[in-house]
């Protein structure tokens, strides 16, 4: 009796904080003349909310003088409406029973990652009385064990539920059938989805949710689902002004949101859905780490001799045959697919086309129209955000360029309930606009992608179209507005549907997939409208860009891959459950097939990349594609440079392409430092004969180490026509930041990255980890061989006698950092051999740089030696106050 009494305390203190909120007090006041944003705000501090102490409980009102005058709805949770009220209706066997719940969101604000149209979080609740007082509580649905057993006793007792939200009783109960009354509006004007954290996140702003202010848009509710649409107001009281006098040393901090008419205030839109889970969950289906599935995880405390209380359920639909006696049926239930009415009219063809494309798949396991699309006009009234309806749905923003195709699946079986696919605006703005200040989109994360909570793939794929565009038009093969630009940005837009709607499947990335043709099969446009540009149509796949000359195949893809087959192919074969086990293993063991290679998003980064696992790649050899793919970028710049403009053309076009270049640069380098000690993982069981870890062959490793060096630290890698370099001129309407280009400066950003990754303490444990996986450990990269190699050609005039420009002063000061930096501050990480090497390879600059500077050369070049030499010489000096000595 202690416990829950005092556990209803605590809850009538929440309460009384929560119907605070709803009393008619005027908000704080949002000013007309909204305050100049400031490019330094410091947060500001919401007003305190003061909790009252618990209000005497009030008996609830009778249930008919509630709802008088009220429009009802009857549903699966009945409402009622009476001006801005709205009331849920709970009977008592609603209560304690898991209903799904999603909230969605159809309207944000445009910007830093608060977009409309995309889909939120979803939970298995219970709504749980207490008294006069009804929580929501989201069930924790990742621990169990077999119901009834003293191990379901103890995950009860070791994990909790979470409280989402908490209304009185509204009303007394229903003569009828003895449901009772919550308002709606006190148990979801709460920040449920924890924005205001996202908010913080994003412009480093305490935002407040504003129940007072906050409204219901619409409402609907039927048999199988009822869904409420909040318009929920935020808001902050005010935004600092900026310091008087900038400091010495600023630290970044966001601005405020730009897209607002007041930044102080704005309207985010939630769409809650609750409907009942399926009667009977569909049976989970077990994930095989070899097929790249998404993934339900439980862990079951039932027994304690399983290896691991981890169990493992595929993300599928429920498809099962009308006729299962037919070796091809129509499914009782197909997947369907609403294009939302906010599609425009010219791109709904190619996305109709790239959510069908995926039925060739499930045809060859026995289903017939498997998927079915369908075309939302203004007589369906739905809301295509509600948990009922798949859906491909646009959205707009000032600085988006990707898509998405998440899903909300049953816990209980990794049934799929629920996807919508968000699509951002496409081609002729997205792909053409320079994202980030001085047209330096360029500078993304070198880092791959190591999670997929959100699919980077048109994001990604814009920017290769953008480069593709600008090659194209500099080649004068293609014009921006011509009838061959529309052909392919709708070749494009039916390519990222198909990607994303595989998402929606249940697929992950592929991003191995890539590799299992040759470059000269891609080349051949026959071939890759029968067997797709790589294995899967998961991969990041690039614009397939030939040689000046060379015969040009599909720019994009415009078919599944064989991997997809097989993917689909596991997950939803109808099979008898007697069988499962073994024919399961019979299609996950074909895994070791060329055409099935498989590598996802945790192969592709991190400590353990492997080297073939990349995105944005083509052909059986990613570095000679990698090498194609400089070369193109160099073609784009000469071509540029002899570019003759059109009078009146603006010459953002060639600031545009030029930049292009750069990206590419900027996301092939840090895939090549992968092949520098770098390790091929395969996800191969036993009885394969291969290997799960192979160090990269040794000429492989030369190969790449060569291509880094002269592609970025030879001195005369980028070098331009000033009167090229005079004329990039920038969108003066949108640019931020300098307004001419630093070549300079975008060099030193790849040079710069570059040497971060060939210089870290993981590339140096990779290479000394390889030596351990080979009998003969001549055939391993050294350590020292990489040192020499990338000094030899960072400081070469130091031999040649040429003179140092600036652009090669500035590419020596960075190494001589990372130099310095190891002999004064290495970190505990740091390998003892990396440090030794280091200190000898200075010592050897040192004698290379007394050498040089008797030789004649600018005074800058003699000033910037003397200086280096100066640096070296203290460094080893200092070498015994190294960290960790």
């Amino acid at each position: 009796m202690f416990v829950l009494n005092s556990l209803r305390a605590a809850v009538l203190l929440t309460l009384g904080a929560q119907a605070l909120a709803q009393e008619p007090v005027p908000p704080t006041p949002v000013p007309h003349a909204p305050e100049a944003p400031a490019a330094a705000a410091a947060p500001a501090q919401p007003p305190a909310t003061p909790t009252p102490a618990a209000p005497p409980a009030a008996a609830p009102r009778p249930y008919a003088e509630v709802i008088r005058g009220a429009a009802h709805l009857q549903g699966f949770l009945n409402l009622y409406q009476k001006e801005e009220k709205v009331w849920i209706e709970l009977r008592p066997d609603q209560f304690d029973r898991p209903i799904f719940m999603t909230v969605n969101i159809p309207n944000g604000i445009g910007e830093r990652g608060i977009y409309g149209s995309q889909m939120g979080r979803s939970e298995v609740v219970v709504f749980h009385r207490i008294g006069n007082l009804v929580q929501m509580i989201a069930k924790n649905t990742e621990y169990g064990a077999k119901a009834g057993t003293p191990q379901a006793l103890a995950v009860s007792q070791a994990y909790s539920d979470s409280l989402l939200a908490i209304a009185p009783v509204a009303s007394g109960p229903n003569p009828q059938n003895h449901g009772i009354l919550v308002e709606a509006n006190v148990l979801l004007f709460g920040d449920i989805p924890s924005f205001t954290t996202r908010l913080e996140s994003a412009f480093r702003l305490q935002y407040a949710m504003d129940a007072r202010n906050s409204s219901f848009q619409t409402i609907r509710s039927d048999e199988s689902m009822t869904g409420l649409q909040v318009n929920a107001h935020f808001f902050v009281p005010r935004i600092a002004a900026p310091p008087l006098v900038a400091p010495t040393t600023p630290v970044p901090v966001p601005s405020p949101p730009t897209t607002l008419p007041d930044p102080r205030s704005m309207f985010l839109g939630f769409y809650y859905s609750f409907m009942p889970l399926p009667a009977q969950p569909m049976h989970g289906r077990p994930a095989d780490d070899r097929v790249g599935h998404f993934v339900n995880t439980m862990q079951d405390y039932s027994d304690d001799v399983t290896p691991t209380t981890a169990q493992h359920v595929i993300q599928r639909w429920r498809l099962e045959k009308q006729d299962p006696a037919q070796a091809l049926s129509e499914p009782k239930q197909p997947i369907v697919y609403w294009l939302d009415a906010n599609i425009p009219e010219k791109y709904r063809e190619s996305v109709k086309q790239g959510v069908l494309a995926w039925n060739a798949a499930f045809e060859r396991i026995g289903f017939r129209n498997a998927i079915v699309v369908k075309q939302q006009t203004e007589k369906d009234r739905f809301d295509t955000m509600d948990a009922r309806h798949a859906s491909v749905r646009w959205f707009l923003g000032s600085d988006v360029g990707f898509a998405i195709g998440p899903r909300q699946v049953d816990p209980r079986s990794g049934e799929i309930l629920d996807a919508d696919i968000g699509m951002s605006d496409v081609f002729a703005r997205g792909a053409r606009r320079m994202i980030g200040e001085d047209g330096m989109s360029m500078q993304e994360p070198l880092a791959l992608p190591g999670q997929e909570a959100r699919c980077d793939y048109m994001q990604e794929s814009a920017s290769e179209m953008g480069f593709a565009m600008g090659l194209l038009e500099a080649r004068g093969e293609l014009e921006m507005g011509s009838p061959e630009a529309d052909a392919l940005a709708q070749a494009y837009v039916r390519s990222v549907v198909m990607h994303e709607i595989g998402h929606t499947l249940g697929l992950r990335h592929n991003f191995r997939s890539s590799t299992i043709y040759t470059l000269k099969q891609l080349q051949d446009p026959e071939f890759t409208k029968k067997n797709g540009l790589a294995g899967s149509i998961m991969d990041y796949t690039p614009f397939n860009l030939s040689l000046k000359g060379e015969k040009q195949g599909e720019y994009v893809a415009s078919t599944l891959g064989p991997y997809d087959y097989w993917a689909i192919e596991y997950a939803y074969k109808p099979i008898e459950p007697a069988q499962e086990k073994e024919e399961l293993a019979k299609i996950a063991g074909r895994s070791n097939e060329p055409l099935l290679a498989f590598g996802t998003d945790q192969d592709a980064g991190g400590f353990n990349s492997d080297p073939d696992v990349n995105v944005f790649d083509l052909g059986s050899d990613p570095l000679a594609y990698f090498q194609r793919r400089l070369t193109i970028s160099r073609e784009l710049w000469d071509r540029l440079q002899r570019r003759t403009l059109k009078p009146g053309e603006s010459y953002e076009t060639l600031r545009r392409s030029f930049d292009y270049g750069f990206q590419q640069f900027a996301r092939t380098m840090p895939v090549v430092v992968k092949y520098v000690g770098g390790v091929t993982y395969l996800r191969d069981h036993a009885g394969t004969g291969r290997a799960t870890f192979t160090p990269v062959p040794l000429p492989r490793q030369r190969a790449a180490l060569q291509m880094l060096t002269s592609s970025l630290f030879k001195s005369d890698s980028f070098q331009f026509s000033p009167a090229m370099i005079s004329r990039l001129g920038s969108d003066h309407f949108e640019s931020r930041g300098r307004a001419d280009v630093s070549v300079g400066g975008r060099v030193l950003f790849l040079q710069a990255a570059a040497l971060d990754q060939l210089m870290s303490d993981a590339v140096a444990v990779r290479l000394l980890d390889s030596q351990e996986k080979l009998d003969d450990r001549k055939q391993a990269l050294s350590l020292d061989e990489l040192y020499t190699s990338v000094q030899d050609a960072v400081w070469s005039e130091l031999k040649t006698g040429k003179d140092i420009n600036g652009m090669r002063r500035n590419l020596q000061r960075e190494h001589l950092k990372r130099i310095t930096a190891i002999l004064l501050r290495s970190s505990a990480t740091t390998p003892a051999d990396a440090r030794s090497l280091q200190r000898e390879n200075a010592l050897a600059l040192q004698r290379d740089i007394r050498g040089a500077m008797a030789r004649p050369m600018s005074r800058e070049a003699k000033a910037h030696l003397s200086e280096s030499y100066e640096t070296i010489s203290q460094a080893l000096k200092a070498a015994m106050l190294r960290a960790g000595a």
